[in-house]
C-alpha cells in the first residue's frame, strides 16, 4: 500500500508538473521526503501530509483515502490482518474485558485508551491512531453496516479511563445504542465470577460467504485463529458469556445506574477536602489528632 500510494504521489506531481523540491516547500516538507514516499522508503506519510498533497495536487481526497491502508502497515501483522478481515465483516460479536471496543469508543475514550503505553513515538501519531479508528466507525453508519453484538465485563463501565467527564461521554454513548437496532450491547457482572475469557478479548467476524474467523487479544499480544474447530470453540465461549450476560434492557439499566453514580460522585469532597473537614471536626469535639491519623480519647489511657 506504500508503493501503492508513492506511484499515486509520482503520477499526480508529474501530471501537476512540479518537481519534487516544488511539491516540498507546496506541502512544507522537505524534497528528499517527497522522494521517500514516491519510493516507499523511509517513514510513512501522515495523516497531515497526506491532506496536505492531496490539496496541493488537486487529488480530490484519494491520498486521505488510501492512507489508513498505508497506516495498517505499521501494526503487526495479526493486528493488521485483523483490521482487514474487520471491515469486511457482516456481523461481529465482542466481548470486552478491559476497556470499551474500539468501534463505540468517543474520540476523548480513544484518545486515552491509544495514549497509554510507549508504543507512540508521539502526540501527532497517537493523532493518527485515533484518526483511523474512528474512520472504523463510519461503517457502522453505511447501508452495508454490520451487525454488532458486544458483551462488556463490568469493569468497563466502573474504570474511569480518561477521567470523570470522559467516561460519562462514554457512557452516554453506550446508552445511545438503544436507539441503534443494528446494536446489541450486554453487560456481563462481576457476580457471574471466572469464565473462560477472563484474561482479555474476544472477538468473531462472520465474513460475507458465512465463514467464521475468531481473535483473542491481551494486554501486548493478539492472535488470528481461523481454523474451524478453533472457531467453533470461540464461538461456543462467547454463547456461554452471552448467556450470563445481563439481558440487554437489563444492561441499559445498569450502565444508566452507573452513569447517574458517576454524576454523584461528581459532587464528593476530594481527599484534601474530607481531610480538612474531618480535623475541623475534631477540633470542635475537643479531640487530639494523632500523627498516624488516630484520635485519642480524653481520659482514657493507653493500652500496655
Amino acid at each position: 500500500m506504500a508503493a501503492l500510494f508513492g506511484a499515486r504521489v509520482r503520477r499526480l506531481r508529474t501530471a501537476a508538473g512540479l518537481t519534487q523540491a516544488e511539491l516540498g516547500d507546496r506541502t512544507h516538507v522537505v524534497s528528499t521526503r517527497i522522494t521517500q514516499i514516491e519510493r516507499a522508503s523511509g517513514a510513512k506519510p501522515t495523516l497531515e501530509l497526506a491532506r496536505a498533497l492531496d490539496t496541493v495536487l488537486g487529488a480530490d481526497d484519494l491520498l486521505v483515502e488510501l492512507w489508513p491502508y498505508v497506516y495498517r502497515e505499521a501494526f503487526p501483522d495479526w493486528s493488521r490482518k485483523f483490521m482487514e478481515y474487520s471491515a469486511r465483516a457482516v456481523a461481529i460479536r465482542e466481548y470486552a474485558a478491559h476497556v470499551v471496543p474500539g468501534l463505540l469508543q468517543t474520540t476523548d475514550y480513544a484518545r486515552a485508551v491509544l495514549g497509554v503505553g510507549r508504543t507512540l513515538a508521539s502526540q501527532q501519531q497517537l493523532e493518527e491512531r485515533v484518526a483511523l479508528r474512528m474512520g472504523r466507525q463510519e461503517r457502522l453508519g453505511t447501508p452495508g453496516r454490520p451487525e454488532l453484538w458486544v458483551v462488556l465485563d463490568e469493569a468497563v463501565l466502573r474504570r474511569p479511563v480518561g477521567g470523570r467527564a470522559v467516561m460519562q461521554e462514554q457512557l452516554a454513548r453506550l446508552l445511545g445504542t438503544r436507539t441503534e437496532p443494528h446494536i446489541t450491547v450486554q453487560v456481563l457482572p462481576f457476580d457471574q465470577g471466572e469464565h473462560d475469557v477472563m484474561g482479555g478479548s474476544l472477538t468473531l467476524l462472520t465474513m460475507p460467504d458465512g465463514s467464521e474467523i475468531a481473535y483473542t487479544e491481551g494486554a501486548h499480544y493478539g492472535q488470528l485463529v481461523e481454523d474451524p474447530d478453533e472457531v467453533r470453540s470461540f464461538a461456543l465461549t462467547y454463547d456461554r458469556l452471552r448467556a450470563a450476560a445481563l439481558p440487554p434492557l437489563m444492561s441499559l439499566d445498569m450502565i444508566r445506574s452507573v452513569m447517574e453514580d458517576n454524576h454523584r460522585g461528581a459532587k464528593v469532597p476530594s481527599r484534601s477536602e474530607r481531610r480538612r473537614l474531618a480535623q475541623e471536626q475534631l477540633q470542635q469535639s475537643g479531640g487530639r489528632q494523632l500523627r498516624g491519623g488516630g484520635r485519642r480519647v480524653p481520659g482514657r489511657r493507653p493500652g500496655p
